[in-house]
């Protein structure tokens, strides 16, 4: 019966259980398929997808903790930030419409 004899010379199975770094490598893996699953989850849940398409238009209002306000707007391949400080504006313009605020918060603007 050969399937019963040891095996004389060659490699054995047994050495690459002994290799410490072989565990740590497959967690780093781990790591990595992790951390891009959490990013597809983050952009998915975020609807974030038009941001690499050339075709979609967006708008984004972030608040900071200390209250400040910027706005990113994308349009086509173009982005551009724009913070809002709370100086008053100088000069002459034009009205050209009327904001409401409605009970749910959401806002309305009303050209004239």
């Amino acid at each position: 019966m050969r399937y019963f004899k040891r095996r004389r010379g060659g490699t054995s199975a047994g050495l690459d259980d002994d290799d410490p770094m072989s565990g740590v490598a497959n967690l780093f893996d781990i790591g990595l398929v992790f951390i891009v699953g959490l990013i597809i989850i983050l952009f998915t849940a975020y609807n974030l997808q038009g941001l690499f398409s050339e075709k979609t238009e967006m708008t984004i209002m972030k608040i900071s903790k200390n209250k400040e306000l910027e706005i990113i707007t994308k349009k086509g391949k173009k982005i551009k930030a724009l913070k809002v400080s709370k100086e008053k504006a100088q000069g002459r313009g034009e009205r050209l419409g009327i904001a409401y605020r409605l009970e749910d918060g959401t806002m309305v603007y009303v050209p004239e």
